[in-house]
């Protein structure tokens, strides 16, 4: 029996395929494996969003090649619609598929496979329900390739989402992942036209449901009554990600950013008012072409003052083809710099969060076992080690108090 790795690169998105898939390969009786090393096809989902996401993807086919030569490979994804022809140079890459050709991924691996065998029954690819609701992008932002490899808004209808919904739920599932490449875009390409906030209307009806989360949310669409449905519907995780880039209005113009500094103080409030228990998280890109040390001052003093609990920092990667890229840029040493002291204060941000839940019992699902013990992942976005070993299993939904919280390790009991 052929078996099948899918190592995922990059975005929830990825992520959210390689959920799809898994379900898809059951059904042609081909198993999803968790290592690759007892794998007999390898898919990898690239991603092409920074110079070190490519990096990391040719690193790994490397390995591939070099521990595992006759494994087949199939790579897809934002670099194989992007570099197609670079990857032709790795011997045991057996096919190429880009975005705009995903949907043949599927059964270009039974093929590989020599057929179709017995339906089997899926086993749970992750711990909890990712369902992928919309693809691409309109937005031109200076900085992205996103919209170039990922092409234009597209969004699954709302009866197709539901139904995907359901039947993860019926296969055990306590949380679903709503992802996107722009996912409050949801919606605007369908006729007729919806939106994200409808969608969410409907699902949270499903009375077997119990935790639903949002990925990345822009900031330039979350008009009032989205926030107010948003915060308070108790269905959705109080963990909101916001792709804020930049908290400079100077910066966020050359980005091609529609939000300012003003807007998102208004949603950062809103949302920490109304859902006082959310982890408020949001990417933040420095180093960006012009950017000043008073522009990177005053991100600085934004997120230090935001009630944001933690954010993703990234050095800005200049990618070919993007206006930006054309731009005299700011020295690396500046950037690393910058980059670095942003991680700190997130650091210390992120840890007063935690303690701040010391003593205190929330939901979580658990998204890993072993013989030593168990982790789970709190409604907001905390991960805890359970301390002793319950009778718990992947997937489950629990109630944990948290006991202890240094910044390398929260832990927590099972009650």
């Amino acid at each position: 029996m052929t078996r099948v790795f899918i190592h995922n690169f990059g975005c929830r998105v990825n992520q959210a395929e390689a959920f799809d898939w898994s379900e898809k390969l059951a059904g042609a009786g081909l198993p999803v494996e968790k290592d690759w090393r007892a794998s007999d096809l390898v898919v990898v989902n690239t991603c092409g969003l920074t110079g070190r996401a490519e990096a990391d993807v040719r690193q790994f086919l490397r390995k591939l090649q070099r521990e595992k030569p006759r494994t087949r490979v199939v790579v897809t994804g934002c670099l194989a619609e992007k570099n197609r022809e670079d990857f032709s140079q790795y011997e045991n890459v057996s096919a190429i598929i880009p975005n705009s050709a995903k949907e043949m991924l599927v059964n270009k691996l039974v093929n590989l496979a020599g057929g179709a065998g017995e339906e089997i029954r899926p086993v749970n690819y992750r711990s909890r329900a990712l369902i992928k609701i919309q693809d691409g992008c309109n937005a031109r932002c200076t900085f992205c390739l996103i919209p170039y490899l990922r092409g234009p808004v597209r969004s699954t209808p709302p009866q197709e989402v539901i139904a995907r919904i359901k039947r993860a739920l019926a296969r055990g599932y306590r949380e679903v992942v709503l992802a996107g490449i722009h996912l409050c875009a949801y919606g605007q390409d369908l006729t007729p036209a919806l939106s994200l906030v409808s969608l969410l209307q409907e699902i949270v009806k499903i009375p077997e449901l119990e935790l639903l989360r949002l990925s990345s949310l822009d900031p330039g669409i979350l008009p009032e009554d989205w926030l107010e449905f948003i915060a308070g519907e108790v269905k959705i995780c109080p963990h909101f990600h916001l792709s804020l880039q930049h908290a400079s209005n100077e910066v966020l113009k050359k980005m091609g950013r529609k939000s300012r500094a003003e807007e998102y103080t208004r949603i950062l409030n809103y949302l920490r008012q109304h859902r006082p228990e959310a982890n408020l998280g949001a990417d933040i890109i420095t180093g960006f072409p012009g950017e000043s040390q008073a522009d990177f001052l005053f991100l600085k003093t934004f997120l230090e003052a935001s009630p944001l609990t933690y954010f993703h920092v990234f050095s800005y990667s200049p990618r070919p083809g993007t206006p930006a890229a054309r731009w005299p840029g700011v020295p690396e040493k500046i950037k690393k710099d910058r980059a670095d002291e942003l991680r700190k204060i997130s650091q210390r941000k992120n840890l007063a969060f935690k303690e701040a839940f010391l003593n205190t019992s929330r939901r979580a699902i658990v998204v890993r076992k072993k013989d030593q013990g168990a982790e789970a992942l709190t409604d907001n976005y905390i991960k805890v080690t359970l301390n002793e070993l319950p009778e718990v299993e992947r997937g489950e939904l629990i109630s944990v108090r948290i006991t202890g919280v240094t910044p390398f390790r929260v832990t927590a009991k099972v009650v």
